[in-house]
């Protein structure tokens, strides 16, 4: 659905966005995370049309974004960090001047208000200047007037920015339905935002793409997590030699009972976690060991992130952070 090639964008002679490249399949929700100036609206920008790239190219369901501007953009529902909205109107008559814009015909129009007001829960407020909304509301009237039209690509910039727990959660439902219809990429600094309803991360690091990997795939580590009741020195002896295995490191005990023991164990790469937990449980039963928990260590997005963020720049990079 979205495919983006080595994109590239300067302003001046800051170096914004550098050698970008990904791929949306339809219907997956991908999140765009960053650090504020990492490069995430400059990306958000241009693959909506609003600003161009220096160099690369985006195409939206086959369409070449800079070859055919209109087209591509047609395809196309997106809202902005700041939606510019007008006050004075109520919610019927945005939606009706966002059809306009849109060059819906006069039967669709209505048909796509009915649609867009059904999906985002705002009969209620359908009469209501937009002043007079809370911001949860004017996020749906975003999200309304996104979707309006029935655009296969949803590009939200900051969808849940101010909203409340409550408001959250309900945005977060409405952009998982909206996912069976629409491809929809969203850009965010918040990690819990990306694990709550993305398939997929792409995490951008000084304009340059440092991780793009599934969320399944982020939260793997290469570590067992073993509770037995086997002391160090007896369980080096029976599994330090197994292969698969890299380092096994003693960790905290349990408090009210030291006799239980936990282990980290680095697994060395392209190792099968769940057959090497199954042949480690099964060699220390047979010693006669309890074994009160063996799995894999899961990681958290947030933590994933202060690494990527952690880790040394690449040269173009490291230029570009100093030029910031």
């Amino acid at each position: 659905m979205l495919e983006v090639s080595q994109l590239t964008r300067f302003y001046d002679e800051f170096k914004a966005v550098d050698n970008v490249s990904f791929n949306i399949a339809q219907g997956e929700i991908v999140g765009l995370l960053g650090h504020n100036g990492a490069g995430k609206t400059t990306i958000m920008k241009m693959i909506s049309g609003y600003l161009e790239p220096n160099e690369g190219s985006i195409k939206i369901d086959g369409i070449d974004l800079q070859l055919e501007l209109k087209r591509a953009q047609r395809c196309i529902g997106y809202l902005p960090e700041n939606l510019p909205i007008y006050p004075e109107m109520t919610v019927a008559e945005y939606l009706d001047y966002v059809g306009d814009i849109k060059g819906l015909a006069s039967q669709e129009k209505i048909d796509e208000i009915k649609r867009v007001i059904h999906e985002t829960d705002l009969m209620d407020k359908l009469l209501s200047p937009i002043s007079t909304l809370s911001r949860g509301y004017k996020q749906r009237v975003g999200v309304a007037q996104a979707i309006l039209g029935k655009p296969g690509l949803l590009i939200l910039d900051e969808p849940t920015n101010g909203l409340d727990p409550t408001q959250t959660e309900q945005m977060r439902k409405l952009i998982r339905e909206l996912s069976s219809s629409a491809t929809v990429i969203l850009s965010t600094h918040i990690m819990q935002e990306v694990e709550a309803i993305c398939d997929r991360a792409l995490i951008v690091r000084h304009g340059q793409l440092a991780v793009d990997a599934s969320l399944n795939e982020l939260r793997r580590s290469n570590h067992l997590l073993l509770t037995t009741s086997m002391n160090a020195d007896e369980l080096a002896q029976q599994i330090a030699n197994t292969a698969g295995i890299v380092t096994i490191d003693s960790i905290q005990a349990e408090e009210n009972n030291p006799s239980i023991c936990r282990y980290r164990i680095t697994v060395a790469e392209d190792t099968d976690h769940l057959a090497l937990g199954a042949h480690i449980n099964k060699e220390l039963i047979s010693q006669g060991a309890e074994v009160y928990g063996i799995g894999e260590e899961r990681r958290n997005l947030e933590t994933l992130f202060r690494e990527v963020n952690s880790a040394p720049l690449s040269g173009a990079a490291e230029e570009a952070k100093n030029a910031a």
